[in-house]
């Protein structure tokens, strides 16, 4: 699909979206509740909130949505037996979150999803079952597991994705003994523990750290079916607050201000950008990556630090921005683990931009579009996280034409 913009002045308000990652963590919970129903509020179409139902469903809830509400009575993971590969499609969050509820049941149990996500590392699942002699088989095309999960200590790189411990933190309470999480430092996007912590808790599960370092998770609790509704999406809202820079008046609602959601910080950063070319450390928000570059390219440029995770995300976005960002007449240098984007003259992209199959890289650019004019490529993929993008940011003044 291309998105073809003409430089526009936007104005309006409008709702964020609701959080992807509190609605994966919110599904997964209601779906292991085995009480009664739960009731989740704000699930979204995204590609990735919809594998983590039919995920769920494969497992054996049984889920019903109607509109943006979600009504599931959760099922037993430890008796699990599906019947075909619990497709993850690009998700990672599902694949990560998934793996430990597999290894709860003692059956051979499949994962798919595409060839993109099935390369990203899984090495933590993989040494945890090698160290518990449980079955793991990893191939461009699935993850095979098969085991019984042990309680213990655990030992967990601090500095990889913060889906590996939260899987964990789904699983081990539902263990016979006591575990803990030792999580060896630094550790990044502790943001996105403490929400899925906070998500635990509501469905009556309670982890505690005991340090700034190590989770306890007692053993043999039960999840309790509940009634909540998914905050809005800081990730989200940042595509649209970063409107405002370039001389918008665009107002976003629907945000928890007390929200422990790390994204939350492009609220300090924009006002960086727009102040200086500051050095910002992105490791505890690795997705605000490509809308802080763009603004920065945009703006006065910027040294991001802490970005070495964006290379596996959907596309190693570092160089794809640097890529895009060359076509606006902006510099750009990726190292190992930071980003310098040059202050230079901003102009309309010379060529057709490529959104790299990946919806934040889309946004991103599409938000530059509103200000240059041009063209983009591969818009599709919002559809992964905010299938309403394109339709939101036309309500405000957009002016695009799709094909």
């Amino acid at each position: 699909m291309k998105v073809t913009f003409e430089p526009s002045y936007l104005h309006g308000t409008v709702k964020a979206p609701p959080s992807k990652s509190m609605a994966h963590r919110m599904l997964i919970c209601g779906g292991l509740a085995t009480d009664g129903e739960s009731v989740i509020h704000g699930i979204s179409t995204s590609d990735d909130v919809t594998a983590t139902l039919a995920c769920l469903t494969s497992m054996g809830v049984k889920a019903s949505k109607n509109g943006d509400i979600v009504v599931m009575r959760g099922a037993d993971v430890r008796t699990a037996k599906p019947k075909t590969f619990l497709d993850c499609h690009e998700s990672g969050s599902t694949l990560r979150f998934f793996i430990p509820l597999c290894l709860l049941s003692g059956e051979k149990i499949s994962l798919t999803g595409t060839k993109k996500l099935l390369s990203r590392p899984l090495g933590v699942y993989e040494t945890i079952c090698a160290e518990q002699k449980l079955y793991y088989k990893q191939t461009e095309d699935f993850v095979e597991v098969c085991g019984k999960l042990h309680a213990g200590e655990y030992r967990i790189p601090g500095n990889i994705s913060s889906q590996f411990i939260s899987g964990l933190l789904f699983a081990l309470p539902l263990c016979d003994g006591n575990s803990t999480l030792n999580i060896i430092p630094p550790i990044e996007s502790r943001s996105y523990l403490n929400l899925t912590i906070e998500a635990l808790a509501l469905f009556g599960v309670d982890i505690q750290w005991l340090d700034d370092k190590t989770l306890f998770i007692k053993g043999g609790q039960t999840y309790h079916a509940h009634e909540a509704t998914v905050e809005g999406d800081y990730s989200n809202a940042a595509f649209f607050e970063a409107l405002k820079l370039f001389g918008n008046e665009v107002n976003v609602t629907g945000l928890l201000e007390t929200s422990s959601q790390g994204d939350k910080a492009y609220i300090k950063f924009f006002e960086m950008l727009s102040k200086g070319t500051p050095t910002i450390h992105i490791g505890d928000c690795p997705d605000l990556g490509p809308i802080l570059m763009a603004v920065a390219a945009a703006k006065n440029g910027a040294v991001f630090t802490g970005t070495k995770r964006l290379k596996i995300k959907e596309s190693d976005r570092g160089t794809v921005m640097a890529e895009e960002l060359a076509k606006f007449g902006v510099s750009v240098t990726v190292h190992e683990d930071s980003i310098v984007v040059y202050p230079m003259r901003f102009h309309k992209p010379t060529e057709i931009l490529c959104g790299h199959n990946d919806h934040r890289i889309v946004m991103s650019l599409a938000t530059l579009l509103t200000i240059t004019g041009g063209t983009i490529d591969g818009a599709e993929a919002v559809k992964k996280s905010f299938p309403e993008y394109f339709d939101m940011i036309q309500a405000l003044g957009a002016k695009l034409t799709i094909e």
